[in-house]
């Protein structure tokens, strides 16, 4: 019995060594990486409008599912890109897009870090029986001395994601555990000098 007991406390006092391990690695597991890939590019749509207000919340007083974006700005050195612009439009949750005013449309500076925050509507798919895309943002970005990004973002198990042409897997978000936020990192080419 007194063997038995030795062996279990061995085995905890091993566990309390290692608990800051996997406190650091499950944290690890949702910090996003670094990739020297630059962002795929995708076409802006027949829906952008030029000169959105800057600002952080898009939601307009609009009914529907809350969704936060965040993400960082980097570029293909892993190195974040400070004053970035990203800008961000989408259609509302019944798929219809604001196309006289800014409602779901705006644009922020990303900070030191690079990093970036929306709160703007889950949106929603539109289309007809012929041709229907799936839940998407559409996104611009660029930093100081970049070239402009053009893309969409898509929504894990989204049943349109299979039939939608556009749907590139390597564009969706990652939800948080708790699905209350959406991540994305986007990565920029370096500028040559010279």
């Amino acid at each position: 019995m007194l063997k038995y007991r030795r062996t279990i406390l061995q085995a905890g006092a091993g566990l309390l060594v290692a608990a800051p391990w996997f406190t650091w690695r499950q944290a690890l597991a949702l910090t996003p990486a670094c990739t020297d890939e630059p962002t795929a590019q995708q076409i802006e749509g027949p829906y952008y409008t030029p000169q959105t207000p800057r600002r952080s919340t898009l939601i307009d007083g609009l009914p529907g599912d809350v969704l936060v974006l965040q993400g960082r700005v980097l570029n293909t050195a892993c190195q974040p890109v400070p004053n970035a612009i990203v800008d961000v439009w989408g259609c509302d949750s019944e798929g219809e897009y604001d196309n006289t005013g800014f409602k779901l449309r705006g644009h922020q500076l990303t900070d030191a870090q690079g990093r970036f925050r929306f709160e703007t509507l889950m949106p929603g798919s539109y289309g007809n029986s012929t041709f229907r895309r799936t839940p998407h943002l559409h996104v611009k970005v660029q930093g100081p001395g970049t070239p402009l990004l053009t893309t969409q973002l898509y929504f894990p198990d989204q049943v349109l994601n299979l039939r939608d042409s556009f749907f590139n897997p390597d564009l969706l978000v990652k939800w948080t555990h708790d699905k209350s936020q959406a991540l994305f990192d986007f990565v920029l080419p370096v500028q040559a000098k010279g």
